[in-house]
């Protein structure tokens, strides 16, 4: 269940520092090669509900294996692509297939494991690998690009969803469920939550006043809202009202949205930074963020896994904003010109952000997925998946916006960190109240 995690998360990031290359090789234009990364996005994000609804129906465990399959099969489709309308189909595809693996391998994973300690753990090591894959997507794809092709980006989930393939023998099967689909949720909820990360994501190229982003966002927000009113009255909703209005799994649902602004603008500043002002290589700059994988995974297994269960949920994830904000403090104190900047800067805030991020990850992803019947199980695992989705498309674009409206390169980053900082201040005082202060 984490490697098929570790391929969903890592392809939203490895195909950035491919990209050139593979603009080079299929004659990409400036103004279409984005749709490598957006293709992907979007399709992800918007077919979430769905595939969460499909797992529901056919059985987590089958999702699951039609999920890897599917996936494995667009990658090496976008590996031999020799053309842009191929690539982009085929990165479309693979987030298809994702937003049914997704939320297939959360279900799974949360009904596999009951007891205290081994769920902990389990969740622990699942959230370590989707809060590092960003990062390590950005290292694999360094690495590859580098000693091998940019296709072998693509290539490389070929293997890795054979293995986790092999593995789903272990997994306990489920019965498939009777719902049906909810066509007018299914459609309004893909045009809504396509449109608002869309937008997100033209706003980083046109800025937030644009006539067109304005436009993709109310037009977003107002198709989301007729979801809304249509679940509530529909007979089978895609995603029952129950979920949402939980008061614990709200909380999780707001703490994994507001982390992930932070975080994913935070991955790309780090990029950024270390390459344009520290002139480090691609893969030098993928080692160094392999500390905040590292950090990330001993936050999420030693200590939250450890711990759940024995301490209330907010006794994790509280703290776990508080710290991911302090590092986001540290590099607000940047500068162009100063020295040591490795060890007094980057490497404590890639320690205190990677250990935050990996105390928040278990906890909301076991409370996102507690008390719930097998029927609701995979579109509640769909929503989480969504809200980090929906998170991290705002992060990059609206921290990329911050930091592009100031003068000098190093201010833009410490003004947008200033406000990610903020924002997860904010998230720990919003979230408290709802967040389960018992075990």
């Amino acid at each position: 269940m984490s490697a098929a995690q570790l391929l969903v998360v890592l392809d939203g990031t490895i195909v950035n520092i491919a990209l050139p290359s593979a603009q080079r090789a299929l004659g990409l234009t400036d103004g279409n090669r984005q749709w490598a990364i957006t293709a992907y996005a979007l399709a992800f994000g918007g077919l979430l509900l769905v595939g969460g609804r499909v797992g529901g129906m056919l059985g987590h465990r089958r999702a699951f294996v039609v999920g890897l399959v599917g996936f494995a099969a667009a990658s090496a489709l976008g590996g031999a692509a020799v053309d842009a309308a191929t690539l982009f189909g085929a990165r479309a595809l693979q987030g298809a297939f994702a937003a049914v693996l997704a939320p297939a391998g959360l279900s799974l994973l949360a009904t596999a494991f009951t007891r205290p300690r081994e769920r902990g753990l389990a969740f622990g090591v699942f959230a370590a690998v989707g809060a590092g894959g960003a990062a390590v997507g950005l290292v694999a794809g360094a690495l590859l690009t580098q000693y091998a092709d940019w296709r072998w980006c693509l290539y490389i989930n070929v293997p890795v969803a054979l293995l986790a393939l092999l593995g789903t023998r272990l997994v306990p099967a489920d019965r498939p469920g009777r719902a049906r689909v909810d066509v007018p949720g299914a459609l309004l909820s893909v045009a809504g939550v396509g449109a608002v990360v869309y937008g997100f994501g033209r706003a980083e190229a046109l800025g937030w006043g644009s006539a067109e982003v304005l436009g993709l966002l109310v037009g977003g927000v107002a198709l989301l809202a007729a979801f809304v009113a249509v679940e509530v009255r529909a007979s089978e909703p895609l995603l029952p009202m129950r979920v949402l209005l939980h008061r614990a799994r709200a909380g999780a649902f707001l703490a994994i949205t507001l982390v992930s602004v932070a975080m994913y603008g935070f991955y790309l500043f780090m990029s950024y930074y270390m390459q344009g002002t520290l002139g480090y290589s691609p893969v030098r700059t993928g080692l160094v963020m392999l500390v905040n994988v590292g950090a990330t995974l001993v936050g999420s297994t030693l200590v939250a896994g450890r711990l759940h269960g024995r301490v209330p949920p907010a006794a994790l994830v509280l703290p776990g904003l508080l710290v991911t904000a302090a590092g986001m403090l540290v590099l607000t104190r940047l500068e162009v010109g100063g020295a040591n900047v490795l060890v007094l800067f980057l490497l404590p805030a890639l320690v205190l952000t990677g250990l935050g991020f990996g105390c928040v990850m278990p906890p909301t992803a076991g409370l996102a997925t507690a008390e719930l019947s097998a029927r609701d199980i995979g579109v509640a695992s769909a929503a989480y998946n969504a809200a980090q989705q929906l998170g991290a498309a705002l992060g990059v674009a609206l921290l990329n916006t911050l930091a592009a409206g100031s003068a000098a390169v190093v201010d833009g980053y410490t003004n947008a960190l200033m406000v990610a900082f903020v924002l997860l201040v904010g998230a720990a005082v919003v979230v408290a109240p709802l967040i389960p202060r018992s075990r």
